[in-house]
């Protein structure tokens, strides 16, 4: 029975280890550039800066760009921005303004595949009359109602941070697409206006929000 048993320990222990190794393997040759590529004659170094913009950024008539800088064979700098200067019908608005700067760290190697964030965020804003990403219920900016955010104009500034996690798909030499997501907190003060045009103030409000912090399908091109 004892040797049974060790028997059995033995075998577990050598299939543990097997299936460790296999992963170990697997993922070396996955992260290794000249995988599946032919032999090391086609390895292609990894791109050092790349100009980039939010398509669902766009879709808002928000513009944008950004550049991404490579720091070390996983590592990279992206910085982005965003501008609305847009007034719309019955005076409403998602005028804005924002910076957010990200540390990237690449599970294999910088501009492919998986990626995790540490972002930063900065916006002054002035907003009222529309639902920038509301919905017909739930809350934004953390406890502003969406039917406020229809009847009322909000003019002030945020600053956070927050994590993320992305995706980037290689589709050429030069090209690429990038899907990206993060969540995070942004301390937001503000003036609350009527959404009328010359609306007097009704008061200042400060608001702690946590949630979202960012959102993209990117499109991205190697500058070199």
């Amino acid at each position: 029975m004892m040797i049974k048993t060790t028997r059995i320990g033995i075998t577990k222990k050598y299939v543990m280890k097997k299936l460790v190794y296999s992963f170990a393997v697997t993922a070396f040759l996955f992260c290794t550039p000249a995988f599946g590529q032919g032999g090391s004659e086609n390895i292609v170094p990894a791109p050092k800066v790349a100009v980039k913009t939010n398509l669902l950024y766009d879709a808002t008539s928000t513009f944008n760009l950004g550049f991404e800088f490579g720091l070390g064979r996983r590592w990279t700098l992206d910085i982005s921005g965003n501008y609305n200067p847009w007034t719309f019908s019955d005076n409403r608005k998602m005028k804005h303004w924002l910076v957010q700067p990200e540390v990237r760290w690449w599970t294999c190697r910088r501009f492919s595949g998986h990626f995790f964030g540490l972002h930063g965020h900065y916006a002054q804003y002035n907003m009222g009359g529309m639902l920038p990403w509301g919905f017909n219920s739930g809350k934004m900016f953390g406890s502003i109602e969406n039917p406020n955010i229809l009847s009322h104009r909000y003019e002030g500034w945020l600053a956070g941070a927050g994590i993320s996690y992305g995706y980037h798909w290689i589709l050429g030499n030069r090209w690429g697409l990038e899907a990206t997501v993060g969540v995070g907190y942004a301390y937001l003060d503000y003036d609350k206006y009527p959404s009328e045009k010359c609306g007097r103030k009704i008061g200042r409000e400060t608001k702690h929000y946590f949630g979202p912090t960012k959102a993209g399908i990117t499109l991205i091109f190697m500058i070199k």
